[in-house]
């Protein structure tokens, strides 16, 4: 709290959307102790540094509001301010950037950031995210077999390996071939499970035909699956998704197809017609001893799509009858993509066309949305450093592993369990508060505000060890897991499942049958089974996500860290309307004081969730956790408005 702060949130900057050559204005906060006596913001238009003095327009008790005003000359502008020595003389020299004060210069690469790309949709700003994976989600009663409900269907495809719904999902490599049954018509009969927990998109894994169950080897992006439904299955899906208030979202593997593919049969078919450079080929291959064509990570079954063919692009993204196009059409099916290995697609050896490719998609959906007058959301696979790719030019987002996933696991994984992740040598460490914090905060930095505040959040997915499991099966656990989900920047999303305690080790051991006749039969009932549901936690899912969705703050707040330390995670997110505080405890700490005279609002506020905050006799807000526990305390910013500079 006696650190100025400054963040891309609109309590910071006075447009979210802004387009090029528009003024904007940016202003920090600075606390009195900070001993600060003017305030600079430097900037580098074409690549050359230029400082623009702010101007103090507001001082209380607490603090000092100082205010710029930045002209966007270029799609993305780089600043960050320049705080100089204060009042009692002193020679000071600070910079602040998003990682934080730097006694010293510091590179661009964590400077803040406004970007002048057209925004993601409106409606994205406070969604949450649902994934269903449809094999395992749910069945309709028109597929059940007679007399047996939940047994094997008998209608598969010689790929397949038929599953009761109650059967053991197998682990290995052989289980992609195991086909429980799921449809897109069993899907829209469980979307009031979907409402009462409060989130609003569902995301589906691939429907497309395809010779396994996860489907990211499709065969045609032109069809769906017959085990799962045809079109008029997913039209009506959506239709019944919207009719409650509910996005549907699709998923599309632009770096590979599945060798069953019809271009890839049809390059293998003539290997000098139309489609037979639709594919990366390796150059150095020997017939009959090494691969001919690249493919995803070695597996043979995944040919990589060489992106440097325009007729490859052409039939994903040209047009409305292209792949992207043609599924966002009204009443096609979905109304956002989720892209699949999207940090790889168009990279091979020499070869990077990764952005043209990202702003051709962009592009395509940007056509539809013109065109229908509809706003898709556009959201790609990334599992790494995504500062070079997220810049909100093609994707407006990117599933946050490593910036979010990664630090909450090593946050709150067991002592006893020591997940690898998604591809890692080695296990996933146990720290401290401070280090995740601080983790959480240098990947924030490296990417817009819009683009971190348009990226997934998740404890887990389809891919990775699932929450439950991560915490050692311990519902506390959970709920903090859940309860940092859903109080960070971004768009949360909860993996099927999570919020009945589903565990699952990684993979396939992630991907079993939702347990529907463990469910409770009535609202509010006890479930049948609860080692399978676990209907308390259950209940504190839906509290946080619908606290999530009733208060500005936590859709669309900033990020301000207060204290991060061992076992407990406190940060502010803030906004014009109000500021929530949140307090995490993974295990009991003694109390942690935060003066109120440095929140003022704080001590009137009123629980969003979690215990009541107490003061002590000092009148402080003392936060201490007897167990792990979330917190979330809210009050009325008392922050100034905007000011008019000349």
């Amino acid at each position: 709290m006696l650190t100025p702060h400054h963040d891309g949130s609109p309590l910071y900057v006075s447009q979210a959307a802004p387009s090029a050559g528009d003024t904007v204005s940016v202003r920090v906060r600075i606390p009195h102790g900070s001993r600060v006596g003017a305030v600079h913001v430097r900037t580098a238009p074409d690549g050359e540094q230029e400082f623009v003095t702010a101007t103090r327009t507001h001082r209380d008790d607490v603090e000092s509001w100082w205010q710029a005003e930045l002209v966007l000359h270029n799609p993305v502008t780089h600043y960050r301010f320049l705080l100089e020595g204060g009042p009692d003389g002193a020679q000071t020299y600070r910079w602040l950037n998003g990682t934080g004060l730097h006694p010293r210069d510091v590179p661009d690469a964590a400077d803040f950031r406004i970007v002048t790309y057209p925004g993601p949709p409106t409606w994205a700003t406070g969604a949450v995210v649902y994934q269903v994976f449809p094999d395992r989600f749910a069945r309709d009663s028109s597929v059940e077999p007679v007399g047996d409900p939940g047994g094997p269907r008998t209608d598969l495809p010689d790929w397949a390996t038929p599953a009761r719904w109650d059967d053991p999902v197998e682990e290995t490599m052989a289980g992609s071939q195991q086909v429980f049954g799921g449809t897109l018509d069993g899907i829209g009969e469980h979307l009031d499970h979907l409402v009462d927990l409060g989130v609003t998109v569902l995301y589906l894994t691939p429907f497309f035909p395809a010779r396994s169950n996860h489907r990211y080897d499709a065969a045609t992006f032109d069809a769906i699956d017959p085990i799962l439904g045809d079109p008029e299955s997913l039209a009506r899906l959506q239709e019944a998704a919207h009719a409650r208030g509910l996005k549907v979202m699709g998923d599309i593997t632009t770096n590979h197809t599945g060798d069953a593919h019809e271009w890839f049969t049809a390059a293998l078919a003539d290997p000098s017609g139309p489609y037979a450079d639709w594919y990366v080929r390796n150059p150095g291959a020997v017939p009959g001893a090494t691969r001919e064509w690249i493919t995803w990570l070695g597996v043979d079954s995944l040919p990589k799509l060489d992106h440097t063919n325009p007729a490859v692009r052409d039939a994903l993204v040209s047009g409305p009858t292209s792949v992207i196009q043609r599924w966002l059409q009204p009443g096609a099916g979905l109304d956002a993509w989720r892209v699949d290995v999207a940090n790889m697609t168009g990279r091979y050896a020499g070869t990077d066309v990764n952005h043209e490719v990202a702003r051709s998609v962009r592009d395509a959906v940007d056509a539809v949305a013109a065109e229908h007058g509809t706003e898709p959301l556009l959201v790609a696979e990334h599992v790494h450093d995504h500062s070079a790719d997220a810049t909100g030019a093609g994707w407006h987002g990117v599933m946050n592993y490593s910036g979010f996933t990664k630090p909450l696991w090593t946050w709150l994984r067991h002592e006893g369990f020591a997940p690898k992740f998604l591809g890692s040598p080695v296990r996933v460490p146990r720290l401290g508060g401070e280090l995740v914090a601080e983790t959480m905060q240098e990947f924030s930095a490296i990417v817009p505000w819009r683009s971190l505040s348009h990226s997934f959040t998740l404890t887990g997915s389809h891919d990775t060890t699932r929450v439950a499991t991560l915490v050692g099966g311990e519902r506390e656990q959970i709920v903090v897991a859940a309860g940092l989900l859903l109080t960070a920047p971004g768009i949360p999303m909860i993996c099927y499942g999570d919020e009945i305690g589903m565990p699952g080790n990684f993979g396939e051991a992630g991907r079993r049958p939702m347990p529907w006749a463990a469910a409770p039969a009535a609202p509010g009932g006890e479930p049948v089974d609860p080692n399978l549901w676990d209907e308390e936690l259950r209940t504190a899912y839906r509290d946080l996500v619908h606290a999530r969705r009733n208060h500005p703050a936590l859709a669309a707040g900033g990020m301000r860290w207060l204290h991060a330390e061992g076992d407990a995670l406190i940060f502010l997110r803030e906004h014009p309307e109000e500021t929530a505080l949140v307090h995490l405890a993974r295990a009991a700490h003694p109390p942690i004081t935060l003066p109120a005279a440095d929140l003022p609002g704080a001590s009137a506020g009123a629980s969003a969730y979690g215990p009541v905050v107490r003061t002590d006799d000092e009148g402080d807000l003392a936060l201490a956790a007897d167990r792990p526990q979330v917190r979330i305390w809210t009050w009325r910013t008392t922050a100034p408005t905007w000011e008019m500079i000349a």
